[in-house]
């Protein structure tokens, strides 16, 4: 069957794949449109697989909202900024925030199980498969993570166009505009500065005690406190112990807009809540930054657009 111009351009649209790849597709199965789809989706899946090996450390979290209660945020890699910047991209990671939204998934295999929102007859990860094989890159939907506020209401933030991404959980009696203004303002704080723990009750006594030690060492390695009474050590530790904790534990942190830069985030949240006349109490958040905790490979660019190439 004679493959027309026509035939290549409507299976480029059907699929997004090269003009070439379409060609050859509709060339090995005689002009058959559905096979040649099948043909792509086949081919797609070689090319993730050779793909898979490559480390997959920039791309974007995005945030689909439900309602007031619900929220998910979900992180998907790519190999380079430049695809994260992609609007083929960017609308994909959002498809899969809105497919995590409405999720009843407890991990993420069960996630990449699913049947995918926009075509049924695929998972989440044959969706994957056919986005790796359009873009050119080996991409991860590494994380998700879904709120479900029972009794108050969730807010999001999103950071530097999708860097960071920040979900908020309150339990709150009411939930009107000056409280969600609130909590995404914690929202914001959250992003910037990246605490832990909501507050100290939530911090384990075993990472007490493990700071405690480090803390105990550096001082004992500390020229100026050589000699020191054991009551002073055992202060000077607990000092340092609760510095470190105001730190990483949000409710004990400096409230960033605070006129006075001495206000904690929860004589803040007090004073929100009074003015509110509400009963408000952060619950928990959700923290998710691009690309951390992966190691990133160093690889020199013009090399890696020669190996293209030459591919």
């Amino acid at each position: 069957m004679a493959i027309t111009a026509a035939m290549v351009k409507d299976l480029r649209e059907m699929t997004g794949a090269g003009m070439m790849d379409c060609k050859k597709a509709l060339n090995e199965t005689n002009g058959d449109m559905d096979a040649a789809v099948e043909y792509l989706r086949k081919n797609g899946q070689a090319k993730a697989e050779k793909k898979a090996g490559r480390i997959a450390a920039e791309g974007l979290c995005k945030i689909a909202v439900k309602d007031d209660k619900t929220a998910a945020v979900v992180e998907v890699n790519s190999e380079t900024d430049f695809v994260a910047k992609n609007e083929d991209f960017q609308a994909y990671v959002a498809a899969v925030a809105e497919q995590a939204v409405n999720s009843d998934a407890a991990d993420l295999d069960a996630f990449l199980a699913e049947p995918w929102s926009a075509d049924s007859s695929k998972t989440v990860k044959d969706a994957l498969v056919d986005k790796v094989a359009v873009i050119g890159e080996n991409l991860s939907i590494r994380r998700f993570e879904k709120v479900v506020a029972e009794n108050g209401c969730v807010v999001s933030y999103v950071h530097g166009g999708g860097r960071i991404g920040v979900l908020v959980e309150a339990e709150t009696n009411v939930v009107n505009d000056a409280v969600k203004e609130a909590l995404t303002n914690l929202a914001m704080q959250i992003a910037a500065l990246n605490p832990k723990y909501v507050s100290t009750d939530e911090v384990s006594e075993e990472y007490k005690a493990h700071e405690k030690e480090i803390l105990k060492a550096q001082i004992a390695n500390d020229p100026k406190m050589a000699g020191k009474p054991e009551n002073v050590i055992e202060g000077a530790v607990a000092g340092r112990l609760a510095k470190e904790l105001k730190e990483v534990c949000l409710l004990e942190q400096v409230y960033v807009k605070a006129e006075d830069g001495k206000q904690t985030v929860a004589k803040y949240m007090e004073e929100v809540a009074k003015a509110n006349s509400a009963d408000l109490k952060v619950k928990r958040f959700v923290r998710f930054e691009t690309g951390e905790g992966i190691e990133k490979k160093e690889e020199n660019f013009a090399e890696e657009v020669a190996k293209q190439m030459n591919q």
